[in-house]
């Protein structure tokens, strides 16, 4: 049961790459400049009501230890009905619960000590897009699709909270391989608060990478290979510490 319409059909294909359906599960490895230095994974099951999507994020490197959860309950068209962030940044725990209240979107956010109450525009197609997390994008990707890329809005829960528009244009199609398998490749670019991610995605929207460009991460799905590269690997670099990275301001 697939959870939205594709963006192109391929039958030859679809025996090839897991469904964006009911029960899928994907895991990602994360890298920053062609290192290694985490991995994630999401997993979505249908419910009576919509779905149900859980994401997990683990990522240690010089100057950012991440840890993410993320339970969250969505509609039959996607649209948010609950979350609950739990992470960790640097040794620091931070919370979220959001969800939909009297025509607006409220998150309650515990993060550095202190409680912070926010009541933030809600639009239908906004999506909560914690760092890092493959799950939210695969459900931008499905929102993007049904609402031919317009109007969309991420909820980023960093600091008080905020929900920012979402540019979304669509790049030339690529290639690459699943399972040593040729695949045709999906390319949007996606410009959030500034700043633009590269995501790559199969024939039924499912998420097959994503590139952070200001700061050399990519988040690629086991078993996936772009080619040739999207672009040349950055020089390697290390931050000194997480305060001058956005990732270190991660669901804070």
């Amino acid at each position: 049961m697939l959870r939205r319409a594709a963006f192109f059909p391929l039958a030859g294909i679809l025996a090839l790459m897991p469904a964006a359906a009911s029960g899928q599960s994907a895991n990602f490895d994360i890298s920053q400049n062609r290192t290694q230095v985490g991995t994630a994974s999401f997993n979505v099951k249908a419910t009576p009501s919509g779905y149900d999507s859980t994401s997990l994020v683990r990522i240690s490197m010089s100057g950012l230890n991440y840890e993410l959860s993320k339970t969250e309950e969505l509609d039959s068209a996607d649209h948010l009905a609950h979350v609950v962030l739990s992470g960790i940044v640097n040794g620091e725990a931070v919370s979220v619960v959001g969800r939909p209240d009297a025509g607006q979107i409220l998150l309650n956010i515990s993060a550095n000590g202190r409680a912070t109450t926010t009541h933030l525009d809600a639009h239908p197609g906004a999506v909560m897009l914690p760092d890092f997390d493959p799950g939210a994008l695969e459900t931008l990707l499905i929102v993007a699709a049904q609402q031919n890329s317009r109007d969309l809005w991420a909820i980023l829960p960093k600091q008080s909270g905020s929900i920012v528009p979402v540019q979304l244009a669509t790049d030339a199609d690529q290639q690459g391989t699943w399972e040593g398998n040729p695949i045709a490749v999906h390319h949007l670019t996606a410009t959030i608060a500034g700043q633009t991610t590269e995501l790559f995605s199969g024939p039924e929207n499912q998420l097959l990478q994503a590139e952070l460009s200001d700061q050399g991460f990519a988040i690629v799905r086991k078993g996936f290979v772009l080619t040739p590269p999207a672009k040349a690997p950055a020089p390697p670099q290390q931050p000194s510490d997480g305060s001058d990275t956005q990732v270190v301001a991660a669901l804070k």
